[in-house]
């Protein structure tokens, strides 16, 4: 967990990019949404420092990690105060899926929930924090569990979906109150990454079908039409096949590339 713990609190929350080369292979690999950072210096580390200007206080707050042999998982929540949006704050959740070959990070599979973040730097009113891990950094790795790879893939798939209650898996901002967006209706579903820690199952994957809605009346008129979200989920796995934990899905591009087809013009970044 040392690397870690220096990948959370020396870099990201001290905002010291010079760490990145210390933590990261050269060749390291950011994947979040339809886009892939490649190259650690060229790429990523340019990246961040332009998410550390519009937010000079980002900080991040780990919830949950797990840890397997050579990938980690670890549940999050950046939040801080905006520059571009008048100094509005926001607090948005992430699930981030790690690889290392035991001595830097070569790897990364996340998926952040901008569109929550979106909506709190447009409204000025910031959603809570959720309480962090008690002790992250004493976390042990546990081993694979391939029954539980099994089942969270079949769901997933859609393969295996009765006895299965997922009753227990929140999505996005679910947690705050909201009701989740339904998104999209799936006809088949990529798994780009997948592990487990003992009964805990990590994923990465994109979901593809025809567009249900929940994204705002600007894209209604998108209803039915094809699409495809990514997402990234942390579910634990526990007796009668019941699933609980949480689904982060990138929602912001799902939305960018409706409305991208519906007018043509290209969402600003927020």
């Amino acid at each position: 967990m040392s690397l870690m713990r220096r990948y959370v609190v020396d870099y990201t929350n001290r905002h010291d990019t010079t760490v990145c080369r210390e933590i990261m292979e050269p060749d390291y690999v950011l994947h979040m949404g339809r886009f892939d950072l490649a190259g650690r210096d060229d790429a990523y580390i340019p990246a961040v420092r332009k998410q550390f200007e519009q937010f000079p206080g980002l900080t991040l707050t780990v919830h949950q990690l797990v840890a397997s042999g050579d990938r980690l998982a670890m549940r999050f929540s950046e939040h801080g105060a905006s520059v571009r949006h008048s100094g509005h704050r926001a607090a948005w959740a992430g699930i981030a899926l790690y690889r290392w070959n035991g001595s830097k990070l070569t790897e990364n599979f996340v998926e952040q929930d901008y569109f929550a973040r979106r909506r709190q730097l447009g409204d000025g009113v910031c959603d809570p924090l959720e309480a962090p891990a008690p002790a992250p950094w004493d976390t042990t790795a546990e081993p694979a569990n391939p029954a539980a790879e099994r089942l969270v893939r079949d769901w997933l798939t859609a393969e295996w979906t009765d006895g299965v209650d997922a009753r227990g898996v929140a999505y996005d901002d679910e947690w705050t109150g909201r009701d989740p967006a339904p998104l999209i209706a799936a006809d088949t579903t990529d798994i780009h990454e997948l592990f487990s820690a003992a009964n805990t199952v990590a994923f990465r994957g994109v979901q593809h079908g025809t567009y249900l809605g929940g994204l705002g009346a600007d894209v209604s008129n998108r209803l039915d039409c094809p699409a495809n979200v990514h997402l990234a989920g942390l579910l634990t796995v526990t007796e009668g096949h019941r699933l609980s934990g949480r689904i982060v899905r990138d929602r912001l591009g799902l939305y960018r590339a409706l409305r991208h087809a519906a007018t043509g013009r290209v969402e600003p970044s927020t």
